[in-house]
């Protein structure tokens, strides 16, 4: 009878980083192997399962699991080797991240390997290499938002509370406007790239047809959308969308609707004096991804827009209206989760890096 692997203990801490190795693209294959192995085991798998998923031998599974055991991650690191020593050490790894925080060279937009390496006097082989191991891109980017409002977590606390705890008798709604959707005309179909995948592809050029403006509403507890396609997106065009919001729900039943702070949501003291049930809550300034309508432009954008052709604004209308009736039968509210910032991520920057 075979005998059963034993299953070995992972700190919590370590896994996390087990896991971030096991699904990297960018580190070298042997790190990723070796993750792989250990949280196999941790899982359960026999050897014979784990090298065969890995296409190695049973004895490499069984040497990395009895170093992690031993070491911890430390074990997992290759050990130092005799001979010739690198010619490269921490000194280019500072030199790199002091650099790193300086402005690029005169008509760059940001640094590049080639860069570096010119200015440092390095081969470029060796900068990517010590970008690779601090997990440094210079070419992925992200965007970051602060709001700078003063009155931030009151308006956002205001806001997830009807999220997560609507008022009895009332129906929470998000209501925002994609303006400016262009009508553009071009030939659209499928190439084959050199490497021989299939894409979908369409003509540079194209012809412009005007644009059209979406007013949408989104209903929190259902995810039920309401749109309204018009030419302009004035104060009276938003009064006349929310007036459509208004009768399809009772008198009696009070309607929270959260705005960004776009000028046509302001000044409409006359209309909320007219329709009593109503209350607008505004979110923070630079905040509107607290909207939750804004998820639902993107599923929009994505599925009805990008990669189109419309030969008139008539097309254009037509397909956002189709669209929303496609929606609408299976919608589904949207899941509100606050996303969880850690302090590393805060932390973990180039100059902190360099010191």
């Amino acid at each position: 009878m075979p005998r059963k692997t034993p299953q070995i203990k992972i700190n919590p801490s370590d896994k996390e980083v087990l896991r971030r190795w096991a699904n990297s693209r960018t580190l070298p294959k042997q790190t990723v192997d070796r993750a792989s192995m250990i949280l196999g085991s941790e899982a359960g798998k026999p050897v014979m399962q784990i090298a065969q998923e890995l296409n190695t031998y049973p004895n490499k599974i069984i040497y990395w699991r009895q170093r992690y055991s031993k070491k911890g991650l430390e074990g997992l690191q290759d050990k130092a080797r005799s001979g010739r020593p690198p010619i490269y050490g921490k000194t280019l790894r500072n030199d790199i991240l002091k650099l790193l925080s300086k402005p690029p060279p005169k008509g760059l937009a940001s640094w590049d390997g080639p860069a570096l390496a010119k200015d440092l006097g390095a081969p470029v082989d060796a900068i990517w290499k010590v970008l690779r191991k601090e997990g440094i891109s210079l070419q992925r980017q992200r965007s970051w938002c602060i709001s700078t409002d003063k009155d931030f977590a009151s308006k956002a606390a205001d806001i997830v509370g009807l999220y997560l705890d609507p008022p009895l008798n009332a129906i929470v709604v998000c209501v925002d406007e994609k303006p400016s959707i262009q009508a553009l005309e071009r030939k659209t179909g499928y190439i084959k790239t050199d490497n021989g995948k299939i894409l979908k592809a369409y003509k540079s050029t194209y012809k412009r047809h005007g644009t059209l403006n979406l007013f949408a509403a989104l209903e929190v507890p259902t995810g039920k959308i309401i749109g309204k396609v018009t030419e302009a997106k004035k104060r009276v065009d938003f009064q006349e969308f929310m007036d459509e919001i208004v009768v399809e729900y009772s008198s009696d039943q009070d309607i929270h609707v959260i705005l960004d702070n776009y000028c046509t949501h302001k000044k409409n003291e006359d209309w909320l004096g007219r329709n009593k049930n109503v209350h607008f809550h505004f979110t923070p300034t630079s905040a509107s991804w607290l909207n939750q309508v804004e998820i639902w432009f993107g599923i929009f954008s994505r599925k009805a827009l990008r990669g189109a052709s419309f030969n008139s604004p008539q097309e254009l209308r037509q397909r956002i209206e189709d669209f929303i009736e496609l929606y609408n039968p299976n919608s589904k509210p949207f899941k509100w989760r606050k996303r969880e910032v850690k302090g590393s991520q805060l932390r973990n920057n180039i100059e902190n890096l360099a010191n």
